[in-house]
């Protein structure tokens, strides 16, 4: 006990990241509140049971403990993804990200994109953004979990009252989606939401699609979750169950809506009939790999016009990534125990490989394929406790984000290469930031 209260003690004279890998590399302890959970998830009638269907179809979407942050180092992140929106904004930047991009990725109706996600390592010069994700998922269930937390014993009693107030993140996932819409359609009324992807029902974070809808009806809009299959173009409007569509909170992959399942959804959106948030405009700015490669160009974003100091932060935060071609491929091979590769149009981890697992076989599919290489950047360590023993396990820290400001911090903890939600005391864990020492 005396070792964790020096190590948390917020006026020791350690540097706060310092403190913050000690608790995260040498403490276990159980901070999750499943009773709480359960009250937290199952707030409305409709959602009873939600916590037992969890437990038995995703156990490992909820981790037991926490992760600990530095206010330094989430400084840091609140200012990369600031200073990528600002990035973005440039004319220059635009052009070379749309000029790749297919047809539909032009249309510019205003929204920026909700539930932006933007992923971390913790690396020794401080956090390194990996990943840009458009339909970042799991904000809404990782407000939940926060407010489901408990400090394990008296030593942390001082950091639990800095969990979010019940009702102000959940108002600020709303007034994001109140705003794409008002981007859009200026003063109209939003009326109706509809949550769209493929199979809603069979997706993992299916409960968090149930937790979106039933905020939206507090709100007082029309609100269901659908496959976008069942949606019909009509009379130049988008249609679900026989009612017209206002806005449509998009989670599909298919990022450019070009399965012929998603044509109506499609249809909607190039006609402008439809508030479709994100959308492939912002895909195209945002999650495309290719991008992090122009983030880490210094001389291109100074000809664009980018200040100064956001240029060397993102020197700093951005690791190196390069474009895989064929005619590098020896030198690419050479130094793939250093790099990570990841498909230009991926998400959720598919088809990313670390260099040094990659099989010869592997490599010559990732040449044949569209692929960055990304510096390889160690992802945080987390004490946890599986089956009564303690190990260590990886951690990512996603920031999400709307309109370069961010949200909320969680991490993502598992073993194996990447995120997987499939690590026994892996999954969601609430991220606490601890307190500048005074």
């Amino acid at each position: 006990m005396n070792d964790l209260m020096n190590a948390v003690n917020p006026d020791a004279s350690l540097p706060a990241s310092s403190v913050a890998q000690t608790l995260n590399r040498d403490f276990f302890f159980r901070t999750l509140n499943v009773d709480v959970l359960r009250a937290q998830l199952e707030s409305d009638a409709s959602l009873s049971g939600m916590v037992q269907d969890i437990t038995q179809t995703r156990p490992h979407l909820f981790s037991s403990t926490m992760v600990f942050l530095s206010a330094e180092m989430a400084q840091t992140m609140a200012s990369t993804v600031a200073a990528i929106e600002r990035v973005v904004a440039l004319s220059g930047y635009r052009s070379q990200a749309l000029a790749r991009a297919p047809a539909i990725a032009q249309h510019a109706f205003g929204p920026v994109g909700a539930c932006m996600g933007f992923d971390f390592h913790l690396g020794a010069e401080g956090p390194q953004l990996i990943e840009i994700n458009t339909n970042a998922g799991g904000a809404l269930l990782n407000v939940v979990l926060a407010r489901a937390q408990q400090s394990c014993c008296k030593a942390m009693d001082w950091a639990f009252p800095l969990k979010p107030a019940p009702d102000t993140l959940t108002q600020t996932l709303f007034d994001m989606f109140l705003a794409e819409w008002r981007l859009q359609r200026g003063t109209a009324p939003l009326q109706s939401v509809l949550i769209v992807d493929d199979d809603p029902a069979a997706q993992y974070l299916a409960p968090e699609f149930e937790l979106f809808r039933q905020i939206f009806v507090r709100f007082g809009l029309a609100a269901a979750v659908a496959d976008p299959s069942a949606l019909v173009w009509r009379d130049g409007k988008l249609w679900h169950g026989g009612a017209p569509v206002d806005m449509v909170y998009n989670r599909l992959t298919d990022f450019y809506l070009g399965e012929p399942g998603h044509q109506a959804l499609r249809q909607a959106y190039e006609a402008g009939a439809v508030v479709l948030t994100p959308d492939p405009h912002a895909h195209a700015l945002y999650a495309d790999k290719r991008n992090l490669i122009v983030l880490g160009q210094d001389a291109r974003l100074a000809s664009w016009g980018a200040a100064a100091a956001d240029r060397q932060l993102l020197q700093t935060a951005v690791p190196r990534t390069e474009l895989v071609m064929p005619e590098h491929a020896d030198d690419l091979w050479a130094r793939r125990r250093a790099l990570f590769f990841k498909p230009v149009a991926g998400y959720g981890a598919k088809a990313a490989y670390r260099g040094d697992k990659l099989t010869r076989r592997v490599w010559s599919e990732i040449l044949a394929g569209d692929f960055v290489a990304q510096a390889l950047v160690a992802p945080g360590q987390r004490l946890i406790e599986r089956d009564g023993v303690r190990t260590d396990l990886k951690f990512d820290i996603r920031a999400y984000a709307y309109a370069g400001r961010v949200q909320l911090l969680a991490a993502r903890m598992y073993a194996g290469q990447t995120t997987n939600f499939r690590t026994e005391g892996g999954g969601f864990a609430p991220v606490l930031v601890l307190p500048v020492a005074t």
